[in-house]
């Protein structure tokens, strides 16, 4: 899942998992950063700590990403586990490249290499007004705390991105109830399951 501040990933996370694992399969659900003892240090460095240059916050997050698929994602795939994760490896180049203005190109490659090559079968991006989702937060972050306009170009790469593979991407509106935007996650991921479903 992926998405711009306050669009309710975290909040969808465990009931999207819950329909996913009452049809029958074992579900990882997971976050990044933050994901295991090194994320949690690498997730208070970047949401929690001093300014940093963009291409050191860049390093972390694929830092982070490395660790996160070594640790987590991988061994639950080789397992046959369903992983919904919240945030992965477009969330770097949306908020590095479009937002930060890093070569996305460059991003590209490095994301390649700190995910060792796992793509989603399936993206759901949860897309909300960046002004309604800063709304949502009652404490925020570093990157929360950045100019509305950063989250304007936030919100427009997350678009460009579904935009360019729109095989993997679904976009919801994110501004829906939180039930009904459980209904229309759910309808993407069961027509996931019935292409996979043995």
């Amino acid at each position: 899942m992926e998405g711009p501040e306050g669009g309710g990933k975290s909040t969808l996370l465990e009931p999207l998992a819950q329909k996913v694992r009452n049809a029958g399969f074992e579900v990882l659900t997971t976050r990044e950063p933050g994901a295991g003892k090194f994320g949690a240090q690498v997730r208070a460095a970047l949401l929690h700590g001093e300014n940093l240059e963009p291409w050191t916050e860049a390093f972390l997050f694929l830092a982070d990403r490395s660790q996160h698929c070594s640790d987590e994602i991988r061994p639950a795939l080789e397992r046959g586990v369903w992983v919904i994760c919240d945030r992965f490896a477009d969330s770097t180049i949306v908020y590095q490249g479009y937002a930060r203005g890093l070569d996305i190109e460059l991003l590209r490659r490095l994301n390649q290499i700190a995910s060792q090559g796992a793509v989603p079968d399936l993206t759901l991006l949860l897309d909300l007004a960046p002004e309604t989702g800063l709304e949502r937060i009652a404490k925020k972050d570093r990157l929360d705390s950045e100019p509305v306009a950063f989250h304007h170009r936030v919100r427009a790469g997350f678009l460009k991105e579904a935009e360019l593979d729109q095989q993997r991407w679904r976009i919801l509106d994110a501004a829906l109830p939180p039930d009904e935007l459980l209904d229309e996650a759910w309808f993407h991921v069961h027509h996931l399951i019935d292409l996979v479903r043995p």
